[in-house]
């Protein structure tokens, strides 16, 4: 049975984020750079977080993706579509709830893969929100595509290695304690089996800073996703992630819930613009009237709309299938179509907010600046959009079959033929028939 209701003990708790996100994290986005929100050394940030933080605890909201002997709450993918649509308005956000990228992924790697010992030094810290983590795998001369990554473990006689190559863009990278790091360990693998991930305490010596990158609009110097070259950085057994060869088992584990939250964070974001869209249509006057009363702000608006609401029941739907398939594998094109949708649709409705502010939205002092960086990095975090186009079509073509007649399965004289053919004792009956069984009876005469 379809459902579109949301149990109402829930929905109080959905109704509690949106007042506290608006009323007490949303002022945070005016207040500090929004990289500050992974720096534990900013005391004043620090100070108004924390209680924040304790009043999300209190309500029994804190780090709800993970199962409850980590610390959450175990919420199912829907629940968390719904939290997530709501955490989108913010930046902060997310961190005040325990659940920012990458610490999510990086926590969910080690609860699944890592060691007790791992567990004690890395994941409960990160559970309770006193360090942040970073994750590398992208590299500067090949973006996201691992075939031609080049940083490499070399192993050594005791069974230790030493990893040399670059990261680029290496998440958190400025305030992370620890790292997770992608390497070759078996360069004549298969693709898949190639890599293996170690986690790394940030301190450890072989990590080099090149710079931090920060992203469009920074200043240089700023941002938090860093250039980073492992100079002979030393690692043994004890900090490898699971098993050797495992990276990109453990990667794809991290993902596949984290796009969908992705998805809806993003409409969380979408619906900020398209407030600021209705705002600006009731309240400007240009050429006489509203502009809330020109047929093309109106059709403006409409659109708008519907592209929000169909993107957010389709992000909606592809949760409830994860849940109800409790398998990634099995919703693989809903996913990466999700993530596509979200810069589609995001960078639309971002757009058309600035043009509808005129030169006020092209200017500093309107957020939109942030919203579509935000927006056009969704086309470019967990891979570009292409290659999820890819997936969505190899598994969609999967489910057909080439035709070895000569002419399409859809082509008309061909089925009016097995049509008339199926039903031949009635077609002799007098009654209209359609104008190709007529002339094919008359081609068959000839």
């Amino acid at each position: 049975m379809w459902d579109f209701e949301t149990d109402p003990e829930f929905q109080k708790k959905l109704d509690w984020m949106e007042k506290f996100v608006r009323e007490e994290i949303e002022p945070l986005d005016l207040l500090f750079h929004q990289d500050q929100t992974y720096n534990p050394g900013n005391q004043s940030l620090m100070a108004i977080m924390k209680p924040l933080k304790q009043k999300v605890r209190d309500q029994g909201l804190w780090a709800c993706h993970l199962p409850k002997h980590l610390g959450g709450d175990g919420y199912g993918q829907v629940q968390l579509a719904l939290m997530n649509e709501i955490l989108g308005r913010s930046f902060f956000a997310s961190t005040i709830f325990g659940t920012q990228a990458p610490d999510t992924g990086n926590a969910e790697a080690l609860a699944h893969f890592g060691t007790e010992a791992q567990k004690a030094a890395y994941l409960q810290p990160l559970l309770d929100g006193d360090i942040v983590s970073c994750f590398t795998m992208t590299e500067p001369q090949g973006g996201g595509d691992p075939s031609v990554f080049q940083t490499r473990a070399f192993e050594q006689p005791d069974g230790s290695w030493r990893i040399r190559g670059q990261k680029w863009f290496a998440s958190n990278a400025r305030w992370a304690s620890f790292f997770l790091i992608v390497a070759i360990t078996d360069p004549d693998a298969p693709l898949i089996n190639r890599f293996s991930m170690f986690v790394v305490p940030a301190e450890r010596a072989g990590i080099k800073f090149i710079r931090n990158a920060g992203l469009m609009f920074d200043l240089p110097g700023e941002g938090i996703e860093g250039y980073i070259e492992f100079e002979d950085l030393h690692v043994t057994r004890e900090d490898l992630l699971g098993d050797v060869g495992q990276a990109f088992a453990i990667a794809q584990h991290r993902l596949g819930g984290g796009r969908v939250h992705h998805a809806m964070r993003s409409v969380g974001l979408a619906k900020k613009a398209f407030d600021a869209i209705c705002e600006r249509a009731l309240s400007r006057t240009t050429k006489g009237s509203l502009l809330a009363n020109k047929q093309s702000v109106q059709q403006l608006v409409a659109d708008c709309w519907m592209k929000i609401e169909q993107f957010r029941l389709f992000v909606l739907r592809t949760a409830w299938k994860i849940d109800r398939y409790n398998d990634y594998k099995a919703v693989r094109e809903d996913i990466a179509a999700c993530k596509n949708l979200a810069y589609e649709v995001c960078v639309y409705i971002v757009e058309k907010a600035i043009h509808l502010h005129g030169s006020l939205g092209v200017s500093n002092e309107m957020a939109f600046g942030e919203m579509m960086r935000a927006s056009m990095c969704m086309g470019i975090v967990d891979g570009p959009s292409e290659v999820h186009q890819s997936t969505i079509a190899k598994q969609l073509l999967r489910r057909y079959q080439a035709t070895e007649d000569l002419f399409p399965s859809t082509h008309v004289p061909s089925n009016v033929r097995k049509a008339m053919e199926k039903y031949k004792d009635y077609l002799d009956i007098p009654g209209d028939k359609s104008v190709w069984v007529n002339y094919l009876r008359e081609q068959g005469k000839a």
